[in-house]
């Protein structure tokens, strides 16, 4: 079979039109056809493998003939109009099945799609002989344009993707209701296919343009569709990912089964059918029919490809335990709105620093903690990175700022001279009224800029844009106080601190805990602590959990001290105790 019949049949195939039930719209057509040429039968013949198959038929009962010898057949292998005036008196067809059948008389017009293919013939049929006027071909050409407009106006209507001719996610939601009807808690596995992922889609669409990646969809898809056989049903979804369904088997099975498909997609790279190099993985995700929605089925298959990607696999099958756990950043990330809105549910609470020289309290990190109204106690470890590059990173910096500058406002109310900080993201930092808000809000309270600390990760710190270096120096000017957090953990040199415009570096906790047990450990926060002296940096160690830490610091000469070992972070009553019962000792 030639490439050229290949792509015809595949593009045939992907228009869904074969053994489907009648339609109306064709059969309209084809009685036209019928009365305008006076003939008792008219088809619309489609040129499978094998066989011609009539998607719409007037004056016969059967719905296919055997393709050898039928004329529909040259319609298609020609794509040119055919005139039969009599089928006995021809040599190629006098013995053909139609001949056979008492026709004498047939005209075809070839159904072409807007790429080239010839899909079958619009054809009118006789039992005499007969002649066709010029009027009468233009009129067959004209019956078969308006079939394949009615195709095309099929697929315009959302269930076929355009692009690659396959169908979409649409069909796959009437195809899934389909097959619940048919076979009611059947089980089914989606094997989801990711050509490339999004990263490389954005790099060959501006390298090579959105032509290029419309051709690896088409050339993708063929591939594909060749790989699982004609009997399933490729979906596109876009952004050339795909997807069928298999029924169930064993794991290793399935898995198999992806890495064969996926191997299918590698060899397009050794025929050069694809000019890049493309790294395919599949998902797997078997589901109960009746169970899922199709929109849940779509997801857990590509949550399985995510999965499977991430962990640096080329096929993976969807895990309960991953999903629940995305499950719940998604809750987490639907729910914070609703949590800033309730006052039962964000609360801060005060983690003391200490002077290592003195023993004196001189200020608290104030740490924003979320009680969930059925999730629990929710770690900020879990909720605020997920949400720091969303558009609630603004109005939960804020919560945070407001409440934290009226404790500590309250604080100083009372005589109790502490500096507050408050842990800010890069996000925050590219906002341009960020500095404006902050010192409007201690303005409000009557609170001092020397009240307030602002901690920053050097990743926020490092290469920021201007917007964001114009905040830091509004602060700074303002009197506020600048902190590094987590130091050693992420730039950490010479020439970055020096470009820095910060005032206090936080040892990460990390180096704090082996502190006075591992020599390497040591030499590296001796060295910390030194750089940062010399280069004007006040230094707070955090995490300390032992005495040995604390007095192994003291001893480095680190300024200040935070950790288990001295406090937990505490509610504001309760941060007040001890900083009284400390005050009194």
């Amino acid at each position: 079979m030639s490439t050229q019949e290949q792509d015809r049949l595949f593009a045939l195939r992907q228009l869904n039109l074969l053994d489907t039930s009648p339609s109306e719209s064709f059969d309209r057509i084809t009685r036209m056809a019928s009365q305008l040429f006076g003939l008792p039968i008219a088809a619309v013949s489609l040129t499978d493998e094998n066989r011609q198959w009539f998607k719409s038929r007037v004056g016969v009962d059967h719905w296919e003939i055997p393709r050898e010898t039928a004329p529909c057949a040259d319609v298609c292998n020609s794509s040119h109009p055919l005139i039969i005036q009599d089928l006995l008196a021809s040599d190629c067809y006098r013995n053909s099945y139609l001949a056979n059948s008492g026709i004498r008389f047939y005209a075809g017009a070839p159904l072409v799609t807007r790429e080239g293919h010839t899909l079958g013939a619009m054809c009118v049929l006789g039992t005499q002989p007969r002649e066709v006027s010029e009027q009468e071909q233009a009129t067959l050409r004209d019956l078969a344009a308006m079939v394949m407009a009615q195709i095309e106006l099929q697929h315009a209507f959302g269930r076929i993707d355009p692009l690659t001719g396959l169908s979409n996610r649409h069909q796959f939601a009437e195809d899934l209701q389909d097959m619940e009807r048919d076979a009611p808690n059947g089980r089914r596995v989606a094997l989801f296919t990711e050509v490339v992922n999004a990263s490389e889609l954005s790099m060959f669409h501006r390298t090579m343009g959105p032509a290029f990646l419309d051709e690896l969809a088409r050339i993708a898809a063929r591939c594909l569709q060749q790989a699982i056989g004609p009997s399933s049903t490729l979906y596109y979804l876009g952004g050339c990912q795909f997807m069928h369904l298999v029924n169930q088997a064993s794991d290793a099975e399935l898995l198999e089964e992806a890495l064969r498909l996926r191997q299918a997609l590698l060899a397009l790279e050794s025929t050069r059918d694809v000019p890049v190099l493309i790294h395919p993985i599949m998902g797997i995700a078997p589901f109960c029919l009746g169970e899922v929605t199709a929109a849940d089925v779509l997801r857990i298959a590509h949550a399985a490809c995510l999965d499977a990607r991430q962990a640096g696999e080329v096929a993976g099958l969807f895990s309960l335990d991953l999903d629940a756990h995305h499950q719940r950043r998604f809750t987490l990330l639907g729910d914070i709105g609703r949590a800033l809105d309730n006052a039962d549910e964000l609360y801060l609470v005060f983690q003391p620093r200490v002077s290592l020289g003195s023993g004196e309290c001189l200020g608290a990190e104030a740490l924003l903690r979320w009680h969930h109204p059925t999730l629990g106690e929710v770690s900020p470890g879990e909720f605020i990175p997920l949400i720091e590059n969303t558009p609630m990173a603004k109005p939960l910096t804020q919560w945070v700022l407001r409440h934290a500058i009226r404790q500590a406002a309250f604080w100083h109310q009372q005589g109790e001279t502490l500096q507050i900080s408050v842990n800010v993201s890069a996000t925050n930092l590219e906002e341009e009224d960020f500095a404006e808000r902050l010192l409007d809000e201690m303005a409000r309270m009557s609170l001092p800029s020397t009240a307030i600390e602002v901690e920053l990760t050097e990743s926020a710190l490092i290469g920021q844009g201007q917007v964001a270096a114009n905040q830091l120096k509004a602060l700074i000017a303002a009197g506020l106080q600048i902190a590094i957090d987590d130091f050693g953990t992420g730039y950490s040199s010479l020439s970055y601190l020096h470009e820095i415009p910060a005032h206090t570096v936080k040892i990460d906790r990390r180096f704090i805990t082996e502190l006075g047990q591992d020599a390497r450990t040591e030499t590296l926060v001796n060295s910390m602590i030194s750089m940062a002296h010399d280069l004007g940096y006040r230094v707070v160690a955090e995490g300390i959990e032992n005495d040995i830490s604390y007095r192994r610091l003291v001893e480095l000469g680190c300024n200040e001290a935070q950790g288990y070992f001295i406090a937990k972070p505490l509610l504001p009553l309760v941060f007040e105790k001890w900083l009284h019962e400390r005050t009194v000792q």
